[in-house]
């Protein structure tokens, strides 16, 4: 099946800027070498022309390219139900690239909304897979670079035997996992006030869970929401995170450290930016940001200690922490280093060194032997929010 319009169209910005950024790297490491004085981004005569050229013809021809596809894509019927593994590439690209697509207005940029039963959720005109609404919501929220339709398995789906067991409406959130979180959490949070207010019957419980960056956004939707005023959070409410580095990963914050490290020297600045390249949605895992204020006239990049506005667990909300570890779970330091591979165990559980920061919800849990992944689907994780939750 051909990829849709849309697709060649985003694919095709998304080249123009990529070639774009190269020749840029390229031209500074190019005049480094050439002018051995201080560190100049740009050559100059006629290799600063080339450099130009280069540049001014990618995105001509991606111009160009865009209004053409433009002009055929009304006459063009989209697939009705895109394949898993575009899906699956649009979510990554997302994750990694996810703001650079939103800024350019990009068709791969995915937006903010609800979804049920693997499709869009008109909350004007219900799907007939919504037959008896529930006065209960069960809302999921997935990770970085991933999206709804990767919750479990073939073989068990935790969403489903979650929602039988409230006996709630099963709804999930698809957002752009590439902006940063606190942009992704007032978005969740004014859908959910929308959806709230919209639903058919009052809704009298809401149980949220998010996966990995996913408790990060439930968490700063809950903040947002108090900041404007919403009435959802007042009702009977609960968050489960699952994975969620509330404290930070320790991935981003090498990637940082190799920012700054290239960027001391002149012959390595150049190269730096090709790091530079990844989403605010990633440096916001550096400690776990959830506010506007942690980036707002910022540089994301710098190399800084943990700054961040401490944000803590929403009033009046049941919350539940679920870690996992590759190692035995009793806080070692395979624990402490590994945890689930991604993310460390404190920092899943919402402990840290500091106690004005440490998060303390209503239960945790550990699960050893699991990795980050495996949290999404395994039948031992699902029954222990069975047991909290049901």
């Amino acid at each position: 099946m051909p990829p849709p319009v849309s697709d060649l169209r985003g694919a095709a910005r998304l080249a123009a800027r990529t070639v774009v950024g190269v020749t840029d790297i390229v031209e500074a490491a190019h005049a480094t070498i050439t002018r051995p004085v201080g560190r100049p981004r740009r050559t100059r005569g006629i290799t600063g022309l080339v450099y130009r050229i280069v540049r001014a013809m990618t995105r001509g021809v991606a111009r160009l390219l865009d209004r053409g596809l433009a002009t055929v894509e009304p006459f063009v019927v989209p697939a009705d139900a895109p394949p898993a593994a575009r899906e699956a590439l649009v979510a990554a690209l997302n994750g990694a690239f996810g703001d650079a697509l939103d800024a350019d207005a990009n068709p791969l940029a995915t937006t903010t909304h609800l979804r049920h039963d693997g499709r869009p959720l008109d909350l004007g005109a219900l799907p007939p897979s919504v037959a008896v609404p529930s006065d209960v919501l069960l809302v999921q929220v997935h990770g970085i670079c991933m999206h709804d339709g990767q919750w479990g398995t073939a073989a068990h789906d935790p969403g489903a035997v979650l929602a039988d067991a409230l006996g709630a409406t099963r709804l999930a959130v698809r957002y752009n996992s590439g902006r940063h979180v606190s942009e992704n959490g007032r978005d969740v949070a004014d859908l959910l006030d929308r959806a709230v207010t919209a639903w058919p019957v009052p809704v009298r419980r809401l149980v949220i869970v998010g996966h990995s960056m996913g408790g990060l956004v439930a968490r700063s939707a809950f903040e947002a929401a108090r900041a404007a005023g919403h009435d959802w959070p007042t009702r009977d409410v609960a968050l489960v995170t699952l994975g969620t580095p509330h404290h930070g990963a320790p991935l981003e914050r090498i990637g940082n450290a190799v920012d700054a490290l290239l960027g001391a020297t002149r012959w390595g600045a150049p190269y730096a930016r090709l790091g530079q390249a990844r989403s605010a949605g990633v440096t916001d895992l550096r400690f776990g940001s959830v506010h506007p204020d942690d980036w707002a006239e910022r540089d994301r990049f710098e190399r800084a200690p943990d700054a961040r506005r401490h944000v803590p667990l929403p009033d009046n909300v049941t919350c539940y922490f679920v870690a996992a570890t590759t190692g035995d779970g009793r806080g070692g330091v395979r624990d402490q280093t590994l945890g689930d591979g991604l993310v460390p165990l404190d920092s899943a559980l919402g402990r840290h060194a500091d106690p004005a920061r440490t998060l303390t919800p209503h239960d945790r849990w550990t699960a050893p032997g699991l990795t980050h992944f495996d949290l999404l689907h395994r039948p031992e994780v699902t029954a222990r929010l069975v047991g909290w939750l049901a």
